[in-house]
């Protein structure tokens, strides 16, 4: 079987002071993507795996979550700059607004935005429409989440695949109502559901809801991003 680390990023900072937590500095994430590049990393889309049985050795999948107007602004750019591939989930309901999730402070992409992404380097996927933690939500909450989901890709005709990466990696761990969420995943379309976990793929994966990501830390060393690279994150980190 194949190995495939999965990067989850946030937000991106100026100030290296900042980089904490879910800001990551220009500075820390350019190390990140230039190792990538420098090492004949292959970056895929979501959408690349189908079909696949085997992958490179050297495999990786960016993930960026919100779709925050920094990322536009200081990611993307690193993105072209080294030719790398990513995927950014959207949280619908707060296109063009703020991430009122959260304390409100960082801007969202609008339409317009997402839409002149280059598709080449950058697939888009969900976030859930009002990014609350799906656990927490009953069958026929799920089912209105993704009805408004859909209708806003639907309204707004934006380039969507089939991708759901949980807000918060949250969902229910108890088997009956993960079915009942999965079932509900499959009548919507989605062919993979992102947690965290923290730990590097197997692909083919086992379960193609339940994905790992790595979670990167705005504090990490380029070391340190090298270690989860290879094996995920450790207790001691």
């Amino acid at each position: 079987m194949s190995k495939l680390p999965i990067l989850m990023y946030h937000n991106v900072v100026v100030d290296e002071a900042k980089s904490l937590n879910l800001s990551i500095s220009i500075s820390k994430l350019e190390s990140h993507f230039r190792f990538l590049n420098d090492n004949n990393y292959t970056t895929f889309h979501f959408k690349d795996l189908e079909n696949l049985k085997y992958l490179p050795k050297k495999s990786v999948i960016i993930t960026f979550d919100d779709v925050t107007e920094c990322q536009l602004k200081y990611a993307v750019p690193l993105l072209e700059k080294y030719q790398l591939k990513s995927s950014f989930f959207i949280p619908f309901s707060f296109v063009g607004n703020f991430d009122y999730w959260i304390e409100g402070k960082e801007k969202i992409m609008s339409v317009e935005q997402l839409k002149e992404l280059d598709t080449k380097l950058i697939e888009l996927g969900y976030h859930s429409f009002e990014h609350k933690r799906y656990s927490s939500l009953s069958k026929e909450e799920l089912e209105s989440d993704f009805s408004k989901s859909n209708n806003f890709i639907s309204e707004n005709q934006l380039d969507m695949k089939p991708i759901l990466a949980y807000p918060f990696g949250n969902y229910s761990k108890k088997n009956a109502q993960f079915s009942v969420f999965e079932k509900i995943m499959r009548d919507n379309g989605i062919k993979y559901g992102l947690r965290i976990g923290n730990r590097v793929n197997s692909f083919p994966f086992k379960n193609d809801y339940l994905v790992k990501r790595i979670d990167i830390k705005g504090e990490d060393t380029l070391f340190k991003f090298r270690l989860k690279l290879k094996i995920g994150k450790l207790k001691l980190f």
